[in-house]
């Protein structure tokens, strides 16, 4: 029992093919950065207010001539980029996203609902972790996501390989 919050309008998730509440890429799961990382994307969105405006209002008149309910596929995906974000995509369901917040009252030791409080009891991430310490522009963006900054040192290899060709073990 979430309440999910449209964070961003419908016209600019469409530009962006991420969910308006989540700001998460719709066909692999995954933060915008990842996702443009591996298919070596430009963002060519305008950051000004004005600017932003203008250029989604000119987005949204070319797009309600298109048809909706097909979907576009802007970018073109090479097999490696396509096999680097199908490897990083979650393939199960994340249920940790659907859990209630954590009660302020509680963590101020206030809480007097005890067992009926419908918010969780229990302690958030450390304070320094990067984790607790994001931003929905940046991840909008793709620039400075804790996240996806996570997920690329995942993807990252562990050890180069050598410039030298002969080598064949390490």
């Amino acid at each position: 029992m979430r309440c999910k919050k449209t964070e961003i309008c419908q016209t600019c998730s469409n530009i962006k093919n991420v969910c308006q509440t989540c700001l998460l890429d719709l066909e692999y799961g995954l933060p915008v950065q990842v996702r443009d990382a591996a298919l070596k994307m430009q963002n060519d969105l305008p950051h000004n207010e004005v600017n932003k405006e203008y250029y989604i209002q000119n987005l949204d008149s070319q797009m309600s001539k298109f048809d909706s309910t097909k979907p576009s596929n802007s970018a073109l995906k090479s097999k490696g980029a396509s096999d680097l974000l199908l490897k990083l995509a979650r393939t199960a369901p994340y249920y940790k996203r659907n859990r209630p917040r954590v009660c302020s009252f509680w963590m101020k030791g206030e809480c007097r609902r005890g067992e009926k409080c419908p918010y969780r009891h229990e302690r958030l991430t450390a304070p320094n972790d990067p984790l607790a310490d994001q931003n929905i522009k940046d991840r909008y963006y793709g620039v400075n996501d804790p996240v996806a900054e996570k997920l690329l040192r995942r993807a990252a290899p562990a050890m180069p390989a050598p410039d030298d060709k002969t080598v064949t073990t390490l």
